[in-house]
């Protein structure tokens, strides 16, 4: 059995310590398969909270694999923002938008953040069509025989949940990528998890979020995904920090 832990939105600078240290010793004791980090690593883009960031993936024993969040991209600067957005990630630019090939499963990035959109919340979701042809190129090369897990930030579509992605292009970019084999789309940004089975054009595709590690919670504690795979087939559980038991997160579209 493959076993990935899909984590979000940690925010460091605003980053809950608990919740990374009980995250830590769990990867530590358990060693999943590859953690997957759908972004939001930072709260401001700030350099003290890349170097944070990165001294925490350091410390993870496993694979990892990094999307850029709408928080990672500089906040104040703008000339920063346009022209170099990723000059304060240092070390953990090689992580990011990193494919992942594991037995049984392959982990194809896609870019859902902007630098700037034409509506005045530029924090919200954007597919460009060079991101989505990035992807269904990385798509194409993945071997047979491979369940194919999309990792983004923003939700392509609405889950329900309290915040909202409101992705630009995103339900194109999701009957898309379900044409093109893709099996789940893993994401973060609304800090609430879900696991919602999508039936786009006759072909079902799985559209997965995972909470947050950091103080910004909503409705559920800090919480990661961990995802079971096992005979092309695959669970999601949501772990939570609190008392309550691990959930199994797959409902049906409503």
């Amino acid at each position: 059995m493959i076993r990935l832990f899909h984590v979000s939105d940690v925010h460091f600078g605003r980053e809950d310590s608990a919740a990374v240290s009980w995250f830590d010793a769990l990867v530590n004791a358990e060693r999943p398969d590859a953690v997957i980090m759908t972004g939001d690593l930072t709260m401001r883009a700030r350099r003290s909270e890349f170097d944070a960031g990165l001294a925490w993936l350091q410390r993870l024993p496993v694979p990892v694999t990094v999307e850029v969040g709408n928080h990672d991209l500089p906040y104040f600067n703008l000339f920063d923002r346009f022209f170099r957005p990723y000059r304060r990630m240092g070390k953990v630019e090689k992580l990011v938008e990193r494919p992942l090939d594991l037995p049984g499963v392959a982990i194809v990035p896609l870019v859902t953040t902007a630098r700037a959109q034409w509506r005045l919340n530029w924090s919200k979701g954007y597919v460009s069509r060079g991101a989505l042809r990035r992807t269904l190129d990385l798509i194409a090369a993945v071997p047979e025989n491979r369940l194919i897990f999309i990792a983004a930030h923003h939700p392509l579509v609405e889950a329900g949940t309290h915040a909202s992605a409101q992705t630009r292009r995103g339900p194109e970019a999701l009957a898309t990528l379900a044409a093109a084999g893709a099996d789940a789309v893993l994401t973060g940004h609304v800090h609430d998890p879900f696991d919602i089975a999508q039936d786009v054009e006759g072909r079902v595709i799985r559209t997965i979020g995972a909470g947050t590690l950091s103080e910004r919670t909503r409705t559920t504690p800090p919480s990661f995904n961990e995802i079971r795979i096992a005979d092309g087939r695959f669970d999601v559980v949501c772990r939570t920090m609190s008392s309550q038991p691990d959930a199994v997160l797959t409902r049906e579209r409503a």
